[in-house]
């Protein structure tokens, strides 16, 4: 692990940044613009290139691991089921807001679902490194297995009838997002306990799935804080 930064950077911000990598006893180098451009690839580095050891995704074959993390929870919990979602944007953004909201676990198939890359990262801004994301083989056994514990699945479908904001979304609950376009698969939903939609204003039918995440999820944090 170690922080290289460009030399004619001089400001600040990296003044700053280089002092807590010291704090932290990460090793700080001088390097040239090129050598920083030929390390970032074709991000964006701004004078700075860190080098870390990320955590590599949940990747379980079985429902032990998931199982164990719920065990562990101290409060009533809120899981984010993102059904075959396939833009790295669409799901580092989920990320984000499902740590910004006290998710406690991600849970996607493995078979159609877009891996954690570096893009997702970036995109996610941190988040796709603390949050638990476990990617399963068969999500329908998972569900049957989280309705056995108490846990109430909620999925979201355009056409549904109840509004986001006529469900209790206080007791454990987990909400199911489908894929972008295509929405919940026919197993899928046909496992959830209800489904739900985004009441909706204008012209535009939808929101794209990361927003429409960001929606939900917020509404069940307005709803446990009141």
């Amino acid at each position: 692990m170690g922080v290289w930064f460009d030399l004619s950077r001089t400001d600040q911000r990296v003044q700053k940044l280089l002092d807590m990598a010291k704090q932290n006893q990460i090793q700080t180098h001088s390097a040239n613009r090129e050598v920083l451009d030929e390390s970032a690839g074709d991000a964006r580095h701004q004078g700075v290139v860190a080098l870390v050891r990320l955590a590599r995704p949940r990747q379980q074959e079985e429902l032990f691991d998931l199982l164990d993390r719920l065990d562990q929870v101290d409060k009533t919990p809120l899981l984010l089921i993102l059904d075959r979602i396939q833009d790295p944007h669409n799901l580092g953004a989920c990320l984000r807001s499902a740590e910004g909201a006290g998710v406690n676990a991600v849970i996607l198939p493995k078979d159609g679902s877009a891996p954690v890359t570096e893009v997702v990262r970036r995109v996610a801004a941190g988040a796709a490194d603390s949050m638990p994301v476990f990617y399963v083989t068969n999500l329908v056994r998972v569900m049957d297995a989280l309705k056995e514990r108490g846990i109430w699945i909620t999925g979201t479908a355009d056409e549904a009838q109840m509004m986001i904001y006529q469900t209790n979304l206080t007791a454990s609950t987990a909400i199911v997002m489908g894929a972008e376009g295509k929405g919940l698969r026919r197993l899928t939903r046909e496992r959830c306990d209800n489904l739900v939609s985004i009441p909706m204003g204008g012209e535009t039918s939808s929101l794209n799935v990361s927003v429409a995440t960001g929606v939900i999820l917020f509404e069940a944090v307005r709803q446990r804080l009141n």
